[in-house]
């Protein structure tokens, strides 16, 4: 499916900034004052477009920090791997729970603020914009609102406590931090709010595929709630799954492994994805922020790759043997979803994967460097792999529909058959943690499991570090306050009245 980049001018140069302070003063290479830069609704779409710019940065902006990698790494599915435990010290230490406020990835906040700092600026203009109709300018309001709450989700989801704001600041440019509690009443207020709008589309057409929807909407409002464990939001949250089912415009695609070629982008199952492009792509070390692809295929890749079908990878997040086991006889997401290197060279031995730390021999199929995936681009080779980055699936809707009347009282289980026959699965258990399980198994590498694991109360006693030792590493066990990161540093240096995490 042919993604849709748009090329902007003056704004695609935004500078980043460092995070609290800095990121809320944007520049660009007009001339123009900002007051003025907005002066036709064409430059406004353009700073519409520099607001979902951020979405593509999150996989690497000087560090490795694909946010489905991160959180994949804390959770039982996959190791770290790399050439050793020195490679990537920063998410040795989020794989180990280790992690300190001067030794912590800490892009996501810095890119979070960078893409909230855009959202606002679309936000605080739209409205000035002469000859704008009012449907449009609601429908720019509605998307930079979603997008704002995204990236705050981001911020809450690994952070908890953090500063927020709505409008942009002034001097001396900071917020007020608050508690995860309130951070979280904001971001499912402002997706409410969006959903009160009522502009955007239950599904986009194909030269807008990439921009959100209402469905994308009901699928972050359903996250948060069911994180933050909301009961108050459940019957709501379930309405919002029922009403993507009913609309008939999404489906499950029969063929597992499709889904993740490149042909299986924005198909029937994709409620939302992050594209990126390999054609003309131009990222490169230097400039990470340059329209073009992702590096996340090549991190977790087969070192030396196979000839013919994968190119040569990094060796990160390595699948667990015992994730691949997990699956029933004729279950198509196990070689659907996970390459079985084994299967293809034999004995897995110390020539295999040139000794790659936490080495297996099993692989993340889903996203993975695919010979030619990075065909047409003009800059790094290994940085402009055009593999979309599945956000929300069709099934996660049924999973969440199944999970959520279970919730209220109701029987959810003709949503989880569902899933499971078309996938193959045999199983049988209904009850909540039965559908826990089939989400374990729909979404591996994914980026789902370690969040589940915390807000079903699971972490502690299936994250403990017997569980995920291995091959001499020395995670700790999870124990509560490990359910946020610690702080960077800087972001306190900068402004002392920030609390830190207890980590």
């Amino acid at each position: 499916m042919k993604k849709i980049i748009i090329a902007i001018s003056a704004l695609a140069v935004l500078l980043m900034s460092s995070c609290t302070k800095d990121f809320v003063t944007v520049n660009h290479n007009s001339s123009e004052p900002q007051s003025e830069y907005y002066m036709n609704e064409s430059r406004m779409f353009e700073g519409l477009v520099a607001a979902y710019d951020p979405l593509k940065w999150y996989d690497y902006f000087y560090q490795y920090t694909d946010i489905q990698m991160m959180a994949d790494i804390m959770a039982d599915d996959v190791y770290c791997g790399g050439s050793n435990d020195g490679d990537q010290p920063s998410l040795v230490k989020i794989h180990y729970y280790t992690s300190t406020p001067t030794e912590i990835v800490d892009v996501p906040w810095t890119v979070s603020y960078s893409g909230i700092n855009r959202c606002c600026h679309v936000l605080e203009n739209v409205d000035k914009v002469p000859g704008m109709s009012d449907q449009s300018k609601t429908l720019y309001k509605a998307e930079a609102t979603l997008l704002k709450a995204y990236y705050y989700t981001v911020l809450w989801k690994f952070w908890g406590s953090v500063p927020y704001y709505d409008v942009n600041l002034l001097a001396p440019y900071t917020a007020p931090q608050l508690s995860a509690d309130e951070v979280y009443n904001n971001i499912v207020t402002r997706i409410e709010e969006v959903i009160d709008m009522n502009v955007l589309p239950m599904k986009q057409t194909p030269e807008k595929y990439g921009r959100v929807t209402k469905a994308m909407a009901y699928m972050l409002y359903a996250e948060v709630v069911m994180y933050q464990k909301d009961q108050s939001r459940y019957a709501q949250a379930l309405n919002y799954m029922k009403e993507i089912i009913e609309s008939g415009q999404y489906a499950l695609v029969a063929d597992f492994a499709g889904i993740w070629a490149e042909t299986g982008e924005w198909g029937n199952e994709s409620i939302w994805e992050i594209n990126y492009i390999c054609e003309g792509g131009l990222r490169d070390w230097g400039n990470p922020i340059a329209t073009g692809g992702a590096v996340y295929p090549v991190l977790i890749g087969i070192p030396g790759g196979v000839a013919g079908q994968f190119s040569d990878g990094w060796g990160f997040s390595p699948v667990a043997a015992k994730a691949y086991e997990m699956y029933g006889e004729g279950d198509l997401r196990r070689d659907g979803g996970i390459y079985n290197h084994l299967a293809v060279v034999g004995e897995y031995g110390n020539g295999i994967n040139n000794g790659r730390w936490q080495s297996t021999g099993y692989f993340l199929l889903k996203s993975m460097a695919r010979a030619n995936g990075n065909h047409g681009f003009k800059a790094a080779d290994t940085m402009n792999y055009g593999n979309n980055k599945r956000v929300y699936r069709f099934s996660e809707t049924l999973l969440n529909a199944a999970e959520l009347a279970a919730l209220t009282g109701g029987d959810g289980s003709a949503y989880l058959q569902q899933v499971r026959d078309i996938r193959g699965c045999k199983d049988t258990d209904t009850s909540i943690d039965g559908i826990i399980e089939e989400r374990h198994k729909e979404f591996v590498g994914e980026g789902k499991r370690y969040w589940d694991l915390v807000r079903t109360g699971k972490a502690a006693s299936v994250l403990t570090a017997a569980s995920r030792t291995f091959d001499g590493s020395q995670p700790v066990d999870w124990t509560e306050n490990k359910k946020y990161w610690p702080i960077p540093q800087s972001e306190i240096d900068k402004d002392p009245n920030i609390s830190q995490n207890n980590y």
